[in-house]
Formats: structure tokens, C-alpha cells, sequence
């Protein structure tokens, strides 16, 4: 039996927490801390009870508790949760994940005097996304889906005096407000087509059933607009553009977006509403490519970039179309379980980041680091696994995680497979190369620091976290969660064809890089090898000077002109005249009320004879309309 009273206590902790730092501790580091770190663990504490007593009774337990929320005649809105195994696994990663993050935090954040204002956001952007995965409709899903874009909006742009920090939380709240136009679209046209029986509905477990009388087309309508949301959350291309930027917030932003919120929030609505997506072909097809050719492009992109933050960043793309490409391919499983266990090794890589950051005084270019294995030894060696299990090398998370994804596209959809294959190799590639560059020889001239300050290992509240997800990345493929997930979906054995062949790829892309960045040289050797293409990569594909024309001379130019068509034609042209046409009226009646009461008693008495003569006939009419005005005149006149 589920305690109902512990999920909702795990749902609102963080906002109690940041309601309460807000209110009364928006001056004070310490307690501000304090108080997100106790919202947190109290959401994570309450999720493992829940999870310990679904794990006892039945996988395939499922509570759901709504309160009476908006309701007109045909449209009721409840607020409450649902509650399963996939909803739970995910509510342990968000704040299992977050709480690791947030303690990680009270270090790097203790130098800002700002932090108070920090947690606060923090604890929102965690009760944003608990509300995602709780929510049991549409509705209060989308609610808390936009929570959670205003959140990244505030945390991305947390240094706000920065302009680069200010224009890439604007970047990435105004590129997710347009895919989530589509997102919304579709939510409303499914509502309107769920009506079986005369009853339309919002909630999820009423909608199970709807899409096999849904006609195909208009689910595939509905689909598409659905998978609109996941592409700006999720960042898939074309509308990848925000995540990289994104790395503008403080790096336990970067940690908490792409490990435990807002990218994840993309897979996990496609595997909690996969019933709507399952039926359509076209719509499944277009997700998997979708999934796939992002995969391909960010983790392409990843080998040119000198930014550490920024390569995990393309990591994080990378992996989410892997991610996608396997919900397209028709495996929620497999999608969820490379979301859990990426959790592990990426909140972990970006924390190991954070860590070198903060030992280098916010140096962030990686050829400006080297050697700092043997300085912040906890932090390297923790980074190594995580470079490990992402690189897909086993008996990490990763590698049981990457193969389910592998396999499956090895037995539906070989193009796809060779794709995800690649994308696979250069992630092996790429982050070989970061740690080679950052972590491997002799610290250099300044002992590995960019600006002449000796490197040190990080506090303990900071280095804890990473040794916790270190082992996390190391026992994740171990625990269970495919059968936990999906236990009628779940892989009893490994396909050893694929994952033999996938271990050569990550073995074979880690020995290039070693090859190529195993003796430091000044310059990045991928300039010359790569000759004109370098630069292309360095564009990013010139996504956002594409993006940035069409701003700048199609949607400014269009604005202006629809600027100028209302102020010359509406306002003064159409909206001008009526007012004249008014003023004009007003003038000419005004003669009427001229206070004589003869006047008055003529004007109804012509009245009651137009009254009479219309009645009689209407050329008689006619007449009498053309003799008044005459009449009229020469009354006035006088």
C-alpha cells in the first residue's frame, strides 16, 4: 500500500524551501543553504519509502489522487499525481540526483553573495520538475512544464549583470515558448478529439484508450505537435540552439538541467504518454531520425570545442537524441534506462567540471588546464569513471544502458544503427580528449591553473557528491532498473554481437584520442587535420547565424512593416476617419438640440406623419424624405 501523504510532502518540500528562503532568509548564505538542501533530502527521503513500498507490493502498483480543480459544464481540471514505477524512478533521479547537486552547491556557491537568491531558484526548478513527473494530466503538466522553463530562464541568467548570462536565459526561454505554442496546440486539439461516450478529458488514464478511435491523420497531427515540446525541452534539432549557451549559469545549473530537470523532462513525457505516439508509424519515424541525426551532429561538434562545460553540453545533446532515437524506435524502455543511468555519469562529469573550475578561478578552456590529475586527484579519478561509463566501457552504467539503445536499433532500423554506432565512437573520442587535455601529464607552467594560482583539490562538500555519483556510475547497470521500469519489456540477456561491436567503437575511439592528445602539444592537432571543415564545426553548423539572419532581416523587417501598416492605415487611415466621421455626426445633430420647443412638437409631428404615410404608401415616402431636408434648412436658417 502507498502512503499517499509521503508523495504529497515530496511534491511541495522544495517549495516550502524556497517560499521560506524568499521570505525570511534571502540575506543570510548559511541558512538559505540550509533549508533548500533540507527541502530536497525531505523529497528524497519521502520518494525512497515510496519506492521501497511499490518495490514490495507489486511493480505493477499505480495510485492516483486528484483535488477538484477548474470545472465548467464539458471541461473539469483536477490537480493531484500519478503514481508508478516510471513515475517514482523518475522522482528518484530528480531528487536523488538534485540533492547531490544541491549539497554540492553550499561549496561552489559559498563564495557568491548572491547564493541566498541561488537556492531559492534552485528549490523552484526542483518543484517545477517533481510537478512534471507527479502530474497526472495535461493540463498541470504544462503548467509545471513552463515552471520549469521560468526557472532555467532565472538560473541561466542567475549572473544576470553578465550580458552573455542574461541573453542565453532569454535565448532559452523564448526558444522553448516556441515549441511550446506546438506543445500546447496539441494538448488542446487531443482534448477536443477524446470525447468517447460525450466525455472529453485532460487526465492520462482516461486518455489510454482514446487513440485507437482517434482517426490517423489527426493523431498524427496530434503527435507531431506533442513531440513539438520535447524538441525545445530536450533541445533536438532544429531547436538544440539554447542548451549550449545554456552553460552561461553556474555550473550546478548546467548539472541539475541536463542529469536530473528540464532535458530529461522531454524523454520521460514521451515514455509516460507513449499510448498517443505507439500508434502512428510517421510519427515514430520522425521522432527516431529526429533523435538520431541530433545525436550525430552534437557529438561531431563536441571534437572542436574548447570550452569544458560546453563539450559536455554537446555530450548531453548527443545522448538525449540517442535517448529519443530509441523512443522513436519503440522502446520507452530503453530510452528510460539510458535516462537514469546518464543521470548518474553526467551530473557527475559536470560536477567533476565545476570542480576544476572552481579550482582554477572560473578558468573554463581546456588548453588552458593540464595535469591536474595529480593536484585534485579525488576530482580526476571521479571524472575518469564518468568519462567511462559515458564513453560506454564496461562494467560501467553506460555501457549496459548505450547497448539496450544499440540493440534495438540493430534489430529495427539499420541506418539508425550505424548512426548511434558513430555518434557512439566520437563520444569516445571527445571525451578522451577532455581528459586527456585537462587531467593527463605534468601540470604545466602555472601547476594547472589559467591564471597563475596553484590547483587544488575541492572541499569536501564538494568532492562527496562526486564520489556518491561515481559510484552510481559504476553499480547503475547492476540495480535492476529495466525490470523495475518495464519488467514485460526488459532484456534478459545481453546481445553479445552488439555489444561486443560497441566496445571495440569505445575502445577504438578513446585509443585515437589517446593517440592524437596523449602528448600535450600547445594547439588543438584538429585544426590542420581537419582543414576548412574545422571552421564549419567551430560555426556549429551556422545554426545560429541562420537563426540570427532570419531575426534580424525577416522578423524585424516583418514587424516593422505590420508597425507601420497599423499606425499609417489603421490608427490614422480607417480608425481617423471614423473619428471624423464621428466628430462630423456630432456637429450636424447638434443643430437639432436647439432648445425651442416649437421646433420640438414640429419634429414630432412630421414624425407621426412619415409614420402615417409610410404606412399609406412608400412613394408618398419618398416624397416627404426629400421635402424635409429643404424644410429643415429653412427653419434653420431663420
Amino acid at each position: 500500500m502507498i502512503n499517499s501523504h509521503l508523495i504529497w510532502i515530496a511534491f511541495f518540500a522544495p517549495l516550502v524551501a524556497c517560499v521560506l528562503i524568499t521570505l525570511f532568509f534571502l540575506r543570510s548564505k548559511t541558512a538559505s543553504s540550509l533549508i533548500a538542501i533540507f527541502g530536497i533530502l525531505t523529497s528524497f527521503v519521502c520518494s525512497c519509502l515510496v519506492f521501497t513500498q511499490i518495490f514490495q507490493s507489486n511493480t505493477g502498483t499505480q495510485l492516483q489522487q486528484s483535488l477538484s480543480w477548474i470545472h465548467f459544464d464539458g471541461l473539469t481540471i483536477n490537480f493531484g499525481f500519478l503514481m508508478n514505477p516510471l513515475a517514482i524512478m523518475m522522482l528518484l533521479i530528480v531528487t536523488g540526483i538534485g540533492s547531490a547537486i544541491f549539497i554540492y552547491s553550499r561549496g561552489y556557491m559559498d563564495e557568491d553573495p548572491s547564493s541566498p537568491r541561488f537556492f531559492a531558484f534552485l528549490s523552484l526548478f526542483a518543484f517545477s520538475m517533481i510537478g512534471i513527473v507527479l502530474s497526472n494530466n495535461f493540463i498541470q503538466l504544462f503548467m509545471f512544464w513552463e515552471l520549469v522553463g521560468l526557472s532555467s530562464y532565472l538560473l541561466i541568467g542567475f549572473w544576470y549583470a553578465k550580458p552573455s548570462a542574461a541573453d542565453a536565459g532569454v535565448k532559452a526561454f523564448m526558444v522553448n515558448r516556441l515549441s511550446d505554442f506546438g506543445f500546447l496546440c496539441g494538448i488542446i486539439l487531443l482534448w477536443s478529439v477524446s470525447g468517447i461516450g460525450g466525455s472529453r478529458s485532460f487526465q492520462f488514464t482516461d486518455l489510454v484508450n482514446v487513440p485507437p478511435h482517434i482517426a490517423p491523420p489527426m493523431l498524427t497531427i496530434i503527435g507531431l505537435l506533442l513531440f513539438c515540446g520535447v524538441i525545445g525541452k530536450s533541445a533536438q534539432v532544429p531547436l538544440h540552439v539554447w542548451l549550449i549557451d545554456a552553460m552561461e549559469g553556474p555550473t550546478p545549473v548546467s548539472a541539475l538541467i541536463h542529469a536530473a530537470t528540464m532535458v530529461a523532462a522531454g524523454i520521460y513525457l514521451l515514455s509516460r504518454v507513449f499510448f498517443i505516439f505507439q500508434p502512428s508509424p510517421t510519427v515514430l519515424t520522425v521522432i527516431g531520425y529526429t533523435g538520431a541525426i541530433t545525436s550525430l551532429m552534437a557529438a561531431i561538434l563536441a571534437i572542436v570545442e574548447n570550452d569544458i562545460k560546453r563539450i559536455l553540453a554537446y555530450s548531453t545533446l548527443s545522448q538525449l537524441g540517442l535517448m529519443v532515437m530509441a523512443l522513436g524506435l519503440g522502446g520507452p524502455m530503453q530510452g528510460m534506462y539510458h535516462l537514469t543511468t546518464h543521470a548518474f555519469f553526467k551530473a557527475l562529469l559536470f560536477l567533476g567540471a565545476g570542480s576544476v573550475i572552481y579550482a582554477l578561478h572560473h578558468e573554463q578552456d581546456i588548453w588552458k588546464m593540464r595535469g591536474l590529475l595529480q593536484k585534485m586527484p579525488i576530482t580526476g579519478i571521479t571524472f575518469l569513471i564518468g568519462t567511462l561509463a559515458l564513453s560506454g566501457i564496461f562494467p560501467l552504467s553506460g555501457f549496459w544502458s548505450k547497448d539496450t539503445i544499440l540493440a534495438l536499433a540493430f534489430e529495427n532500423n539499420f541506418v539508425l544503427y550505424l548512426i548511434a554506432a558513430t555518434a557512439s565512437g566520437l563520444t569516445a573520442f571527445y571525451m578522451g580528449r577532455l581528459f586527456l587535455v585537462v587531467f593527463w601529464g605534468n601540470p604545466g607552467p602555472h601547476h594547472g591553473a589559467g591564471h597563475g594560482h596553484e590547483a587544488h583539490e575541492s572541499p569536501a562538500v564538494m568532492t562527496i557528491p562526486l564520489i556518491f555519483l561515481a559510484v552510481l556510475s559504476t553499480i547503475g547497470g547492476f540495480i535492476g532498473i529495466p525490470h523495475f521500469l518495464f519488467p514485460q519489456e526488459a532484456p534478459e540477456e545481453l546481445d553479445m554481437k552488439v555489444a561486443i561491436i560497441s566496445s571495440v567503437i569505445a575502445l577504438l575511439g578513446l585509443g585515437v584520442s589517446y593517440m592524437i592528445y596523449g602528448k600535450r602539444t600547445a594547439t588543438d592537432p584538429l585544426v590542420n587535420m581537419l582543414g576548412g571543415f574545422y571552421s564549419t564545426l567551430k560555426n556549429k553548423f551556422y545554426f545560429d547565424i541562420v537563426y540570427g539572419w532570419y531575426v534580424d532581416c525577416v522578423q524585424q523587417n516583418v514587424a516593422l512593416f505590420l508597425s507601420r501598416f497599423e499606425k499609417e492605415f489603421i490608427i490614422r487611415l480607417v480608425l481617423g476617419s471614423l473619428t471624423n466621421l464621428v466628430r462630423s455626426g456630432g456637429k450636424a445633430f447638434r443643430y437639432l438640440q436647439n432648445g425651442i420647443v416649437q421646433f420640438y412638437a414640429m419634429i414630432f409631428v412630421l414624425g407621426i406623419v412619415l409614420l402615417f404615410l409610410f404606412l399609406i404608401h412608400s412613394y408618398a415616402l419618398v416624397l416627404v424624405l426629400s421635402i424635409v431636408p429643404l424644410f429643415l434648412f429653412l427653419t434653420l436658417y431663420k
